[in-house]
């Protein structure tokens, strides 16, 4: 009963963050919105037993809106991402879009025949799953995102106009810091 009750917690979550998502009026807004919609389908995936789906959904969505959140910050003409802005364009063509494709998947639902269970399920469940996503590309996938990472740390660190040697010294043992931009926390 209570799986019950959080799958379906976590199902009109997913569909009002969703929803949130084109009725917010930032960026910034929206993209919190998109990251609760995830959240919540992820945590639905893991109550489907799907423990390494879940997580890895989880973990990338959380991760890559982060980091989209930083770059808004950073990059974008109006504080944070924050201006009132509409999020949606030709919006009776895209409604009319989405009307159709939910009422097309939703009679799928009810009018395609479902298969039959056959066999049994894996001795390892997360060891399936993820040969039949990745096959032999995990290695790649792998070395793939650790140099995401480091072209993130990079573009941190390079977009930083000063570092700690710039306020401590060489060796770092200045009792205070002598911070070159008025301002910082040596001041």
């Amino acid at each position: 009963m209570t799986e019950t009750v959080v799958f379906a917690v976590c199902a009109v979550g997913a569909v009002a963050s969703g929803a949130a998502v084109f009725v917010v009026d930032s960026m910034a807004r929206a993209t919190f919105a998109l990251l609760a919609s995830f959240l919540f389908t992820g945590v639905a995936i893991l109550l489907l037993g799907l423990s390494y789906l879940g997580v890895l959904v989880i973990l990338m969505m959380v991760m890559e809106m982060m980091i989209m959140v930083v770059f808004m910050i950073m990059y974008m003409m109006n504080p944070a991402g924050l201006m009132p802005m509409t999020m949606t364009h030709n919006k009776a063509v895209s409604l009319a879009v989405a009307i159709g494709v939910f009422a097309v998947l939703a009679a799928g639902v009810f009018l395609v025949p479902w298969p039959a269970g056959e066999g049994s399920p894996p001795a390892d469940p997360t060891l399936a799953l993820g040969e039949a996503i990745m096959g032999p590309h995990m290695l790649v996938m792998m070395l793939v995102g650790m140099v995401l990472f480091a072209t993130m740390v990079a573009s941190v660190v390079l977009s930083t106009p000063r570092g700690r040697y710039d306020r401590y010294g060489d060796d770092l043992r200045s009792k205070r810091p002598d911070d070159p931009i008025n301002g910082g926390l040596g001041r």
